[in-house]
């Protein structure tokens, strides 16, 4: 069954396509409409034309003032007379130069058969002259106003789109930023209690390695609770090393992962600054980390290097996972996309978002091979 709003959708495109049809069609007929007036016009003149001729030969009264003034009336249709007997062109409405040049004369004596069939004008069952016609500017301006129209439609159901989407990802965005503000608000509160049990335990003769690790654990919570309260916030960015900041967050991972996976770090000894958010920016580096170790099942090598060009510096995540088909490179990146039984599917989508508009830096897939493995790069701009 179809939900209220869809059936309104459908009912809104419908109605819509409905609309435009009736006045494509409204405006067809109201141009074929013209196109008749303009002829039935054309064919009045050649009649006046006709009297003319006989009064010219002699037969007949002198031309009446109606006839002369049907001749002297047209100001908008464009036409060509031919005169046969002296191989003269005489015009309306169009340009003398063209008139005068041949070419241009017969390549506008056939546009005007195409557009309209010639009249003749005889005396005595003679041709003396042929009349060539076009649409009037009137009928070539609304011969393009079908076309215009649907621009118009076509530009406004853009513009519409367009808002529905910004709009649309406007409350997503917020919705981010308050389940992060929320997320941090809950456990702020539990970790608070933690301090102090930490301090009550200190009095207590409890083994100092015990506090210690606990102490660890409370950090962690800490940065975890920072990381999700910049969600939303205006980020702060801090001229900071690269290198001395991807090391940290790798060491940090390389002593909190499973044997099983072999890490190896390549980076310049040199230092490159960036401006960054460290926390957002380790953050990043985890999700990428932990989604490699997933794409391994737990066992296999993660690779972190860094590159430096003129302009931006690259880190490199590589894994030797089960890889990505092309076809998944940009779609990773959607919220909800995931390829595991368990997970969200968040994890890329925070990634992109911290790296392109808290950082305005660039993430993707650079290289991947199903069944080798995948390299994903994150491009900062380098500070001069």
């Amino acid at each position: 069954m179809l939900s209220n709003k869809t059936l309104s959708r459908w009912g809104f495109i419908l109605a819509s396509i409905l609309i435009i049809s009736l006045i494509l069609w409204n405006t067809y007929i109201f141009f074929i409409q013209l196109k008749e007036n303009e002829r039935k016009k054309m064919e009045i003149w050649a009649v006046a034309q006709e009297e003319l001729a006989q009064s010219l030969a002699g037969e007949g009264s002198s031309v009446s003032e109606t006839a002369l003034t049907i001749i002297q009336s047209n100001s908008t249709t464009p036409m060509i007379l031919h005169t046969l007997k002296e191989d003269f062109y005489d015009g309306r409405n169009i340009d003398s130069k063209i008139l005068k040049n041949e070419t241009a004369r017969q390549k506008l004596i056939k546009r005007y058969i195409s557009e309209y069939k010639p009249l003749e004008v005889k005396y005595n069952d003679q041709v003396l002259s042929v009349i060539y016609f076009g649409n009037s500017p009137l009928i070539n301006k609304l011969k393009y106003y079908p076309a215009a129209l649907i621009l118009i439609i076509f530009l406004f159901i853009l513009a519409v789109y367009l808002f529905y989407k910004t709009s649309k990802s406007s409350e997503q965005n917020r919705l981010w930023a308050g389940m992060a503000k929320e997320t941090a608000h809950q456990i702020g509160t539990p970790l608070s209690s933690l301090v102090g049990w930490t301090e009550i335990l200190k009095s207590e003769n409890v083994n100092p390695e015990y506090i210690v690790e606990m102490e660890k654990d409370i950090s962690r919570l800490e940065t975890i609770t920072d990381r999700f309260s910049k969600i939303g916030s205006v980020h702060k960015l801090e001229q900071r090393d690269l290198v001395e900041e991807t090391k940290a967050t790798f060491y940090y991972l390389q002593k909190r992962t499973s044997r099983l996976i072999n890490f190896q770090l390549n980076v310049p000894e040199t230092p490159i600054y960036v401006e960054m958010n460290p926390q957002l920016f380790s953050w990043t580096i985890e999700n990428l980390v932990k989604n490699g170790i997933d794409a391994m099942k737990g066992k296999g090598k993660i690779t972190i290097a860094i590159e430096k060009n003129s302009k931006y510096a690259k880190v490199h995540i590589s894994d030797t996972g089960k890889g990505l088909n092309k076809s998944e490179f940009k779609r990773i990146f959607n919220p909800g996309h995931t390829t595991k039984k368990r997970g969200w599917g968040l994890g890329l989508s925070l990634a992109k978002r911290i790296i392109e508009e808290y950082h305005n830096g660039k993430i993707k897939v650079l290289k991947s091979v199903p069944g080798e493995g995948t390299t994903m790069e994150i491009s900062l701009k380098t500070e001069n």
